[in-house]
């Protein structure tokens, strides 16, 4: 298998798992980078290579970053400049991590000689599993022409700007309603039972009408379950997401009322103990 063949796939968690395996399952030889040494043996019975650090996975000329924040993301940048050469490679930051924040490293990387595509992702575990992810990509146009091919195992690539950053700037909104869509459909249920009706029942009713949506689907049925129900995106990376758009908000003067008592809701789910759980146990904080 040729080099060009070759990638690191940086952040082997929930969603990167299934969309690295895709990669392996067209042909790619994929090393997996993770410091959770429990995701070491499930990538390897995926047919990925797997490390606990870049320092120590084989040089690739494609790296995809899918680590959850923006300080691993920082820290990940760090390493890789302090004990390998970027120069040359293309890194594929897919993790929403934020404009700010991709642009600072992006930076950091362009300055040593690598090529920096900004394509976060959305759809969610299920979605990445089957290659239907939707990916926001933005960059310079020829640097993201390169790497389409490989992005498009992930799903569909949409081309949202030119410049890195952009791809953020639209997950941004992207996660705005996706917090909001989940604590309305948390607050929907609850409103419910309370009512007296079967939850159940409700979502049935309801989510295939007007006042459906994806969360309301894809959540709901996870709502109707206890606080060990699998967990696919837990509540601290909606804490973190809902961070992120306050943030951008904030900075460009945007009103979002809505995504503030959504973003409180997440850290009063966190306060509970439940920050490791699966996000549709918000609706525990309507109890």
């Amino acid at each position: 298998m040729s080099n060009q063949q070759a990638v690191t796939f940086v952040g082997i968690g929930a969603i990167g798992l299934p969309m690295a395996t895709q990669l392996a399952l067209n042909g790619y030889a994929v090393t997996g980078v993770d410091p959770v040494v429990s995701q070491h043996e499930r990538a390897r019975n995926a047919g990925i290579s797997a490390a606990a650090s870049i320092s120590e996975a084989p040089r690739a000329p494609t790296v995809i970053v899918m680590v959850a924040t923006p300080d691993q993301l920082n820290q990940l940048v760090s390493t890789a400049l302090e004990t390998t050469d970027v120069s040359g490679q293309t890194w594929v930051i897919m993790s929403t991590v934020g404009p700010d924040s991709v642009r600072e490293e992006a930076a950091r990387l362009q300055a040593k000689g690598a090529v920096v595509v900004d394509s976060p992702v959305t759809g969610g575990v299920a979605r990445a599993a089957t290659g239907e992810l939707t990916i926001f990509a933005a960059g310079a146009p020829e640097e993201v022409e390169a790497v389409s091919s490989l992005l498009s195992h992930f799903g569909t690539v949409r081309r949202v700007g030119s410049s890195v950053g952009d791809g953020q700037a639209i997950k941004v909104v992207n996660q705005h309603l996706c917090s909001v869509h989940i604590v309305a459909a948390a607050e929907a249920l609850n409103l419910a039972e309370t009512l007296g009706l079967n939850k159940a029942d409700v979502l049935d009713l309801v989510s295939s009408g007007a006042a459906g949506s994806w969360m309301l689907s894809d959540r709901g049925p996870r709502m109707l379950k206890g606080t060990d129900v699998e967990v696919t995106s837990t509540i601290n990376i909606f804490v973190k997401d809902s961070t992120l758009v306050a943030d951008a908000a904030r900075k460009s003067g945007a009103q979002t009322p809505l995504l503030d008592t959504a973003k409180e809701r997440y850290e009063q789910a966190a306060r509970m103990g439940l920050a490791t759980r699966d996000d549709s146990r918000v609706i525990e904080t309507y109890s």
